[in-house]
């Protein structure tokens, strides 16, 4: 049935493809914006039965101060071959391709030139720069040094399947709603047999072909994402060799690993020139001998010195710091708490790898990429569908439990991008979902915003995880009880945080903050802060049973 669905909307679609492309051909601008895209294209001469495996062109970028910067055109249907880049320098840029096919004048040694100027708009991403990670390497900031915070949503479906209406909703509600980033998928794979147009990004197995309508498709949804001032966060190949449908549709795990390298590689030159921050791959088993494999197509996909930010999103419960904290391309440690509440799933947070580890070299920022997800059924414990609750409580636990960097939302509902109640693909256990537009006002995702607003009120940079500030942790009795506790590295201006799954009274040791204290409570239901109190003990006691967030200080925060 897929197979006859994609017939019938081949014509349809590469018409309007077509039509489009005559019309929205980009061509060398005499100025552009820093931080933004240049794009040009060229014309080849010769004819290739399988550009994607025939030819390779490259484009040496000379940058005002004579640096060379080397970046790959990609083949885009027909003839043409396009360039994207994002110069961080004002000034003057020249550019020159190179091919594997000398013979080929169209591709080889094209030149050109173009003016980078200073952005002039409000979008953060060009006003403050290029994401990297920090100097003391425990978080990230932007290129004029503006700490980054990531909170991203998991909309791994919203790319393939959302129509240009749909996606812009959903990138506004995302956007006033502080979120920085969104992460998806960008090929057919275990969820997606293809994208809403039924088109697959690629077709074969030893020597695949690339279908440049697809990714034109694509084009439209990265771009919208940046539009939106949000990071867009692309998983590039799929594994998940769990499933027995995964050799079948992931490429991960369906094609040989010089295929996957080209796959992965296309996609990094069509998209390298946009914000993003690369999840090389998704879901699978990073350790060992697979460890080893994804290191070898890491190297090959990004180089030694690649110009974005990336990661690999582990299976459940894996962390993969040990494996590929030492590769160059590798930035962000990502994990997946997973989607089961019981004893042992919610200790993994708060007293597993992310909260012992986080102090062993090499340093990099830690990231929880997969937290349960809203109205997502647990998959042991209580088998129960998570509520706001327990999104809230993964949401803080991450942040604390390591330095925080950032933390990832998901929505059973938006995640699978289905426009009526269904089972997700390939994933019968995770319970119906509701249609991606009931699903976008799930309450936590309002929380997640109030997330932001306290963590954006306060140097969340400095804060380093103290579990010893808690003389009774509740924890230790109940898992699903643990307080989390962070205080700032800076002595001048001591100040703690401290998240409270349960209302209950909670002893501090004496000898972790000194002097008369400071307290205010934070709603992370509704966003609303306390007054100011003074601590007279070191017994904490908020408001009412339910979850809160404390602040503990000298000074008191905005």
């Amino acid at each position: 049935m897929f197979r006859l669905f994609r017939a019938c909307t081949l014509i349809f679609s590469l018409c309007a493809c077509c039509a489009g492309l005559l019309s929205t051909v980009a061509t060398a601008t005499d100025e552009t914006a820093q931080w933004t895209v240049f794009e040009t294209s060229f014309a080849s001469t010769s004819k290739y039965q399988n550009p994607l495996q025939d030819v390779a062109v490259s484009v040496d970028f000379t940058a005002p101060d004579g640096k060379i910067i080397t970046g790959e055109a990609y083949w885009d249907g027909e003839n043409t071959w396009r360039v994207r880049f994002s110069p961080e320098q004002p000034g003057e840029w020249s550019y020159r391709t190179r091919t594997s096919q000398s013979e080929d004048k169209g591709l080889d040694g094209q030149t050109g030139k173009f003016r980078c100027v200073s952005y002039k708009g409000a979008n953060p991403l060009y006003k403050h720069g290029s994401i990297r990670v920090s100097q003391n390497r425990r978080h990230l900031e932007q290129a004029d040094g503006t700490p980054f915070f990531w909170l991203a949503d998991t909309a791994w479906n919203g790319a393939l399947k959302a129509d240009h209406a749909n996606w812009e909703t959903y990138l506004s509600d995302r956007k006033r709603k502080k979120f920085t980033a969104i992460q998806f998928v960008t090929t057919q794979w275990i969820a997606a047999a293809g994208n809403a147009e039924a088109r697959l990004a690629y077709e074969g197995r030893e020597s695949i072909t690339i279908d440049p309508v697809f990714f034109q498709w694509m084009d439209e949804r990265v771009r919208a994402v940046n539009e939106h001032g949000l990071v867009a966060a692309p998983v590039l190949i799929w594994t998940a060799p769990w499933s027995p449908y995964s050799k079948f549709l992931n490429p991960g795990d369906a094609l040989p690993d010089d295929q996957v390298i080209r796959l992965a590689r296309y996609m990094v030159a069509r998209y390298g020139a946009n914000q993003v921050i690369w999840i090389l791959a998704g879901d699978g088993d990073y350790r060992g001998d697979e460890a080893e494999r994804w290191k070898r197509i890491g190297k090959a996909v990004f180089a030694e010195n690649p110009s974005r930010l990336a990661t690999i999103h582990p299976a459940g419960h894996e962390w993969v710091a040990g494996d590929f904290g030492q590769e160059p391309w590798f930035s962000i440690v990502g994990y997946q708490s997973g989607h089961s509440d019981g004893p042992e799933d919610l200790k993994w947070i708060t007293q597993g790898p992310p909260s012992v580890t986080w102090d062993a070299p090499p340093i990099h920022p830690i990231i929880n990429l997969e937290p349960n997800y809203e109205d997502h059924l647990s998959q042991s414990g209580s088998h129960k569908r998570f509520d706001a609750h327990a999104v809230r409580r993964a949401a803080y636990w991450s942040l604390l439990a390591s330095p925080p960097a950032g933390v990832t939302y998901g929505a059973h509902g938006i995640w699978n991008w289905d426009d009526h109640p269904a089972l997700p693909m390939n994933h019968l256990g995770s319970g119906v979902a509701r249609p991606w537009f009931n699903a976008i006002n799930l309450p936590g995702s309002t929380d997640m915003a109030h997330l932001m607003t306290l963590f954006s009120s306060l140097q969340w940079w400095t804060l380093r995880p103290d579990p010893a500030l808690i003389a009774n942790q509740p924890g230790d009795k109940d898992p699903a009880a643990f307080v989390a506790a962070a205080k700032s590295e800076k002595e001048k201006d001591e100040w703690a945080l401290l998240y409270l799954p349960v209302g209950q009274a909670v002893a501090l040791r004496a000898d972790q903050l000194e002097g008369p204290l400071l307290v205010r409570w934070f709603n992370p239901r509704s966003g609303e802060w306390s007054a100011t109190l003074l601590l007279t003990s070191r017994n904490l006691m908020p408001p009412d049973s339910e979850d809160w967030v404390a602040w503990i200080g000298r000074k008191t925060p905005k």
